[in-house]
């Protein structure tokens, strides 16, 4: 079982492969952007790939993949698809 002692976000998903999205906190525009990119709560996101060293991800949601930066994905919360909404 995979342990981690913060909150779930989007750039723990190599790790744990399909995620759904708990929340994008924020009034931000950028939080915006990110919620109406297809982040919103209950949507399933899985892990397609990543750039060497930590770089960008690759993430399939909503029938699309979006490339985000490790900073971006950390501002998604997330869970696992097998815990309770």
């Amino acid at each position: 079982m995979l342990a981690i002692s913060h909150p779930l976000t989007l750039a723990d998903l190599p790790k744990i492969g399909l995620a759904r999205v708990r929340a994008v906190p924020g009034t931000d525009s950028f939080a915006m952007r990110l919620r109406e990119l297809g982040f919103t709560p209950g949507t399933e996101v899985n892990f397609v790939r990543q750039a060497p060293f930590g770089g960008p991800m690759v993430v399939d949601l909503r029938g699309y993949q979006l490339c985000l930066r490790p900073a971006e994905a950390r501002l998604i919360l997330v869970e696992s698809p097998a815990e309770p909404s």
